[in-house]
């Protein structure tokens, strides 16, 4: 028995999905919330939860739906410890969803359309800035492209106005920045640093 998350932006993030006997499904939203999403979070080692979503907020998935009425506590090891309920009358676009704390997503603000900006990640649950201090061709090119934004134009500064602060290292060009080193709210890489942005040369669609 396994789980997954779907039609999210990255693995931390989505539609839950359970395989059972070889055949993946979803889960009811009705009594969807926080302690269940929780366990999902924990059980795919991302951290704990940021949001329960219902109503197919990721999309309607296919298959059969495996659980409804889920009442998890929020210390379960996992989802099928959960008391749930068998029958259920559901449909796909009831299915649940969670954002869990080890999700991250990227925009750019203040620029002229969605590819330029400033750097702003959402993490654990608030948007946060991205220090300057390693943010580099290879880094601002990352970004760019996850964001379908192209190549990298420019890379201005900005001040820090958030609360917390992300450094990222690449040392390639990896997928995305999440694939990338990073660190949270550690001072010393960000001592004296200006907050990253890119202008990309793409448009926002």
């Amino acid at each position: 028995k396994t789980l997954r998350l779907a039609g999210g932006r990255s693995r931390c993030e989505g539609r839950v999905e359970l395989e059972q006997e070889g055949t993946w499904g979803t889960v009811c939203d009705d009594g969807w919330d926080i302690p269940d999403a929780e366990v999902v979070c924990r059980q795919l080692q991302c951290g704990h939860a940021v949001r329960a979503h219902g109503n197919a907020s990721f999309g309607r998935g296919h298959g059969p739906i495996l659980r409804d009425e889920v009442g998890c506590e929020g210390h379960e090891r996992n989802l099928w410890e959960c008391p749930a309920a068998s029958e259920h009358d559901c449909g796909h676009k009831e299915d649940a969803g969670v954002v869990c704390s080890e999700h991250q997503e990227w925009r750019l603000s203040g620029g002229r359309d969605g590819c330029a900006g400033r750097v702003e990640v959402f993490f654990r649950g608030t948007w946060s800035t991205v220090c300057n201090s390693t943010w580099y061709e290879m880094e601002a090119t990352v970004l760019c492209r996850t964001l379908g934004c192209g190549d990298v134009l420019q890379r201005p500064s900005f001040g820090h106005t958030l609360p917390g602060k992300m450094v990222y290292m690449c040392g390639s060009l990896q997928p995305s920045l999440a694939e990338c080193q990073w660190t949270f709210n550690k001072s010393a890489p960000c001592h004296q640093s200006w907050a990253a942005g890119v202008i990309c040369n793409g448009t926002a669609s």
